[in-house]
């Protein structure tokens, strides 16, 4: 059974920085595209990031480029997403999600909207 459980989450000052965790189990690790999305209050959710944990290639959305940073560590079936210079608008809660195969678009798209596992989601809240 695959299951993605999110850690990390929490409230900081606009400007700070958190770092999530995806832990992952019940299926080969390294050969997927694991992505976080968000979704804030009101609003649709939204991909933020991928990465194919195969040949470690990424996405990242202009909205967060340049604050934030995925990264896989396959020998602990983690991904990461630290989250630098965080702003209020960043606020929402996150998810964590697999798709198999690892599409080759990752870089260029993200992952597919469409991914086959969640995990239930981290609040971060980014105080003003």
């Amino acid at each position: 059974e695959v299951q993605l459980v999110e850690s990390g989450g929490g409230l900081v000052q606009a400007g700070g920085s958190l770092r999530l965790s995806c832990a992952a189990s019940g299926f080969r690790f390294d050969d997927y595209a694991i992505g976080w999305f968000r979704q804030a209050p009101g609003k649709e959710r939204e991909g933020v990031t991928c990465i194919n944990t195969g040949d470690r290639s990424t996405y990242i959305a202009d909205s967060v480029k340049g604050r934030f940073t995925i990264s896989s560590d396959n020998a602990k079936n983690t991904v990461y997403l630290q989250m630098n210079s965080l702003k209020p608008e960043d606020t929402a809660v996150y998810y964590c999600a697999a798709f198999w195969p690892p599409l080759t678009t990752i870089p260029t798209i993200g992952c597919p909207v469409n991914m086959q596992n969640w995990g239930k989601g981290t609040l971060v809240t980014v105080s003003s």
